[in-house]
């Protein structure tokens, strides 16, 4: 197969992971935004709500944990298993899905913790949002060494 052949499916998973990147952080910044479930602002920034009800800050970081922690599971699999279904070919496709699954989950977190006013049970999600960094960094640096592992396996074979 040619190598403009080969690179197609990898420019068209970068495609469709920007557009999820990108659609991502648009509904996180809109949420948060709309201010929608926040804390009560009569109470002021350091009420304390209840554990269980959900608040724009909480929801907003749960959604950057779970796209952190599908990220490290990708880039796991990409990492272990290269030539899987998940690596497909040369592995690029697995890398690069962790990768931007990674940064979705950093830029989530990132936007939760530096919108928070308050502390941890005032309903700001800082708690998720710092577990949504550091799943975060942890998928981006799996995925960036399957990246690196599937280039230096392309130059060994060609």
């Amino acid at each position: 197969m040619s190598s403009s052949g080969a690179s197609m499916p990898v420019r068209r998973a970068l495609t469709v992971t920007a557009a999820v990147l990108v659609g991502g952080i648009t509904l996180a910044l809109l949420l948060g935004a709309s201010g929608l479930g926040g804390p009560a602002a009569a109470d002021g920034p350091a009420a304390a709500i209840d554990a269980y009800q959900p608040t724009t800050g909480r929801l907003v970081s749960l959604v950057g944990a779970l796209v952190a922690l599908a990220g490290v599971v990708i880039g796991g699999l990409a990492l272990s298993r290269p030539s899987s279904r998940i690596g497909t070919r040369s592995g690029r496709l697995g890398a690069t899905i962790a990768l931007m699954a990674g940064l979705i989950g950093v830029a989530l977190g990132g936007y939760v913790v530096a919108a928070a006013e308050g502390g941890p049970g005032t309903g700001y999600g800082i708690v998720g949002g710092v577990v949504a960094l550091v799943v975060g960094l942890i998928a981006v640096v799996l995925g960036g060494l399957a990246l690196a592992r599937s280039r230096r396996a392309g130059r060994l074979t060609t």
